[in-house]
């Protein structure tokens, strides 16, 4: 029989990678985790609970609290924060604004690539992040990593947020933040976003979903092919 492999699709804000991760979960029956997600939830709970203020991190007081916080996904992919679908409020300006500051302290990041690690220690997963090929996974069988340009990936964002209701939401503050996010996700200290040196590439700038899936169901099947 076919060994179920582990999967990391790591990648730059806003270019994909959940919609693929979803697709490539779909067709091969493997557990779906979004990385993402989970630093969203963190991040949501943190401006909740006062820990964010005009801008700034209460890091100390975040970090004492991370035991608080329980993250887990429901049957349709929804992330639940210590039990509450909050699906519809991560996705919010307010936190896509402060999610790179969260995920850039260390201890997040730990005690998150903690978990991780133990919901796909087995294969048969799809996890997509910035850091799944290099730092949870180093070890997958299929690594991709995607990319698109800002301005594309701006584009595909502002749609999104319109269509889910966030009317005040402008394309420059949109791309703004994506360029922020890059910068922080490239310069953070800690698992800094890079490609591994064995991921394959994705630029999905300029070809269709089908194309995009077309060409991730060929380098699934190319790394999961062998037999055990």
């Amino acid at each position: 029989m076919t060994r179920k492999i582990k999967v990391a699709i790591d990648g730059y804000s806003s270019c994909g990678k959940s919609s693929m991760a979803k697709y490539l979960a779909k067709q091969t029956g493997y557990v779906y985790v979004d990385t993402g997600a989970m630093y969203r939830a963190v991040t949501l709970y943190a401006l909740r609970y006062g820990y964010i203020a005009d801008g700034v991190v209460s890091e100390q007081a975040l970090v004492a609290n991370l035991d608080k916080i329980n993250i887990a996904f429901s049957d349709e992919g929804h992330v639940l924060l210590n039990g509450e679908d909050v699906e519809p409020y991560i996705r919010s300006m307010e936190v896509s604004d402060n999610v790179y500051k969260v995920s850039s302290i260390a201890e997040v990041r730990e005690h998150l690539v903690a978990m991780q690690r133990e919901i796909g220690k087995n294969g048969g997963v799809v996890m997509d992040g910035r850091d799944i090929g290099t730092v949870v996974f180093p070890d997958a069988e299929l690594k991709v990593f995607v990319s698109a340009s800002a301005e594309k990936r701006a584009e595909r964002r502002y749609k999104e947020l319109i269509e889910k209701g966030y009317a005040d939401t402008s394309y420059d503050a949109v791309l703004k933040n994506i360029k922020d996010r890059d910068y922080s996700d490239v310069h953070r200290k800690t698992s800094p976003l890079r490609k591994a040196d064995d991921a394959e590439s994705i630029d999905n700038s300029d070809i269709s979903i089908e194309e995009q899936n077309k060409l991730l169901m060929d380098l699934f099947n190319k790394h999961a092919g062998f037999q055990c």
